[in-house]
């Protein structure tokens, strides 16, 4: 028998490769995708190899990541429960997409993960694998060996395999769109996070940055001027912002699997991007069209959160987003100050936004006599029923 693991290289991971070839018989050949995270994935394959692998791949898909999925949370504001960017909950279908390319190539009957049973991720690379591949057999090494992660670090010496050396801590979940942190004293809801939990908003530079972003169609394309690819475009953003103390979330979430849970995570250009693209959409869209977007938006969020990434709807939701995107192009400028920042300025050659009708000073007035018709039309359906509930 062939599995198939996705293989982050972490403690889970590697101590499932021996556990997977003692249980089953089977020959393990893992899986790493590059999705952004900083790691290296020379010595990822090595560990690989060194824990009892038949065979394994690395595999760069840093810009599909980008251009087919981060792309589309950015058209869409995609911020679950209005706060979380989605970046661990982005990375799992493509992740599972790629494992099965290679269980398909391999002629491997099972596919694997690493996720628990009390985690979101469980779902998503679950459902992604059924819809991609139904005939394989799933396997959550983690979901049934019954091991704490002290039992998993015994295990690991016990049977010697080499586990990546570095402070359990803290569980890290990192990719281009965001990193994502657990463990210690983070399950304590009330408690504030240590400082070393943080990497990428550690604040290293004092003076305040104005970005520039120009967005094409709904996807940023340049910074400050400069044309970028959107995955250099979020990594120059990632280390601006970042460097000035931006891009923290801490709140308390809604898990698929039933119960609240403390999160933490890390996103500078993510939150920043968002909140850049939701600001150039209230420039060009009109009322109708924003609020109907609005119910878009949290409706894909909520099912990329929830592992549906194969539900038609989510489909059927982007194609509508790239309709309505159309006409999103313009720049917006937004100043990063310490923890905080704000659009303080956007343009668009698509606005319906006209300062002539706007202005106080110098705009456009509706005479008195339409002033009072308008007010007396708009308020009918209202005065009338409050007037009759009244008598």
């Amino acid at each position: 028998m062939k599995i198939v693991l996705a293989y982050s290289g972490g403690l889970d991971t590697t101590v499932a490769i021996s556990w997977l070839k003692e249980t089953f018989k089977a020959e393990v050949i893992t899986v790493t995708v590059d999705v952004g995270q900083p790691d290296d994935f020379k010595k990822i394959e090595e560990r690989s190899y060194q824990a009892g692998s038949f065979k394994h791949f690395t595999i760069d898909a840093k810009d599909e990541f980008a251009n087919n999925y981060v792309k589309y949370s950015i058209m869409l504001n995609g911020l679950y429960e209005g706060v979380y960017p989605l970046a661990t909950a982005l990375a799992r279908p493509l992740i599972a997409n790629k494992v099965v390319e290679v269980a398909k190539k391999e002629g491997a009957e099972g596919v694997a993960h690493g996720s628990t049973s009390k985690g979101n991720d469980q779902v998503r690379f679950d459902l992604s694998v059924k819809a991609l591949y139904p005939d394989a057999k799933i396997v959550a090494p983690a979901r049934v060996w019954n091991m704490t992660r002290d039992d998993e670090v015994k295990y690991a010496k016990e049977k010697g395999i080499p586990i990546k050396s570095e402070s359990s801590k803290y569980s890290i979940d990192e990719n281009l769109w965001g990193r994502s942190i657990e463990g210690d004293v983070i399950s304590d809801s009330s408690t504030e996070v240590p400082e070393d939990a943080f990497e990428w908003t550690k604040k290293t530079v004092e003076e305040p940055v104005t970005l520039t972003v120009g967005f094409e169609k709904g996807v940023p394309v340049a910074v400050d001027g400069e044309k970028l690819s959107l995955t250099k475009l979020i990594q120059v953003v990632n280390s601006v912002a970042g460097s000035r103390g931006f891009g923290r979330v801490d709140h308390i979430e809604n898990r698929v699997v039933g119960f609240k849970s403390r999160e933490v995570y890390e996103a500078p250009a993510a939150l920043l991007l968002t909140s850049a693209h939701t600001d150039l959409e209230k420039t060009v869209l009109t009322p109708h069209e924003l609020r109907f977007k609005r119910i878009m938006d949290s409706t894909w969020s909520d099912l990329v959160y929830q592992g549906l990434w194969y539900e038609p709807l989510r489909e059927e939701i982007q194609h509508t987003a790239e309709e309505m995107n159309k006409w999103v192009s313009g720049e917006v400028k937004v100043k990063v100050e310490g923890s905080g920042a704000r659009v303080i300025g956007r343009s668009s050659p698509y606005s319906p936004y006209s300062e002539k009708v706007a202005s106080y000073n110098k705009g456009w007035y509706p005479s008195d006599e339409m002033a009072r018709g308008f007010i007396e039309i708009w308020g009918m359906h209202s005065l009338l029923a409050n007037k009759s509930r009244s008598e």
